[in-house]
């Protein structure tokens, strides 16, 4: 499998003189983290107080009241139970994509396990949404090294593109030595890869495409690192994030550790303050529109 960036390699869409950058959003309720999956067990997932629509319906409410529209990663779990949440994230001129069926990592699933998860989650989305789905991002960024062959299997089942590396290290995932931006892993006629966006500093990937360090980072910093990457490598950003994030009154999880309660617990209440900032300070759409003239049949207008 190639690793080579492709020539043009992320989305180039200007808005009002600015790059336009990818807002995206993995549906997925609080107790569905990688992080608790020691203490909770997905037979349990139904007798767990529910959030995810709630916190979705806010997040739905602050783009609409900002003019902003994003990608939708959702998992086919909680399209099953709120169909409807689904429909209103199209009807509303959102994008729907694929995060698997119930947060199985790719990295512990076979081919064929994961060809059928993807299968059903996308099957189920598109029925739920009435529209296509064309992206995937793989729960806790599970692609990487080890299972490059999940490319292959996606575009088989009628994917598009994924946005499922994300090049930096950490204890759950991380492929550092992967291209910062889009390529083809795969050749020319295979899917694109859209990594969630570093910044290069002395050789080194520093993580400006949201989640956990959005919340960790002083929100100045955050922004500043996010127009450098713009003046550095002129490339489109991704940023990511998750409705169990805006939610500081979620139920507490007991017996975890420390690490993972700062990870999840940290700055929950400043949250939304900072993502209505975020979406004022820089310019956001849909993955498949800042980065449609890396699809097959479509160009960026």
């Amino acid at each position: 499998m190639s690793m080579q960036q492709s020539p043009n390699s992320a989305g180039q869409v200007k808005n009002a003189g600015r790059l336009l950058n990818a807002m995206t959003v993995d549906v997925e309720d609080y107790f569905q983290v990688q992080a608790f999956f020691g203490r909770i067990d997905r037979k349990d997932w139904d007798n767990m107080p529910c959030r995810v629509e709630q916190n979705t319906n806010l997040i739905l409410d602050m783009f609409g009241e900002a003019g902003v529209k994003g990608t939708f990663f959702t998992l086919g779990w909680v399209a099953e139970r709120y169909p409807h949440l689904v429909r209103r994230i199209v009807d509303e001129g959102h994008e729907i994509a694929s995060h698997g069926m119930a947060h199985f990592r790719a990295d512990e699933q076979t081919p064929e396990e994961f060809g059928e998860d993807i299968r059903q989650a996308k099957k189920l989305l598109e029925d739920a949404g009435g529209a296509a789905v064309k992206g995937y991002r793989a729960a806790t960024f599970s692609i990487g090294a080890r299972n490059l062959w999940a490319f292959d299997v996606l575009k088989e089942e009628g994917y598009q593109y994924s946005s499922s590396i994300n090049p930096v290290r950490h204890d759950f995932y991380g492929m550092p030595d992967a291209p910062r931006f889009a390529f083809k892993p795969c050749g020319e006629d295979g899917i694109v890869e859209m990594p969630i966006t570093t910044l290069n500093r002395k050789g080194k990937n520093i993580p400006c495409g949201g989640g956990g360090y959005f919340r960790l980072f002083p929100y100045a910093l955050f922004r500043r690192n996010l127009r450098q990457v713009h003046r550095q490598d002129e490339e489109s950003a991704i940023f990511y994030f998750h409705p169990w994030e805006v939610d500081p009154g979620q139920p507490r999880i007991d017996g975890i550790s420390l690490k993972t309660r700062v990870r999840h617990y940290l700055n929950l209440n400043r949250m939304e303050g900072r993502l209505r900032r975020l979406l004022r300070d820089f310019n956001w759409g849909r993955m498949d529109e800042v980065f449609a003239d890396q699809l097959p049949g479509q160009a960026a207008e």
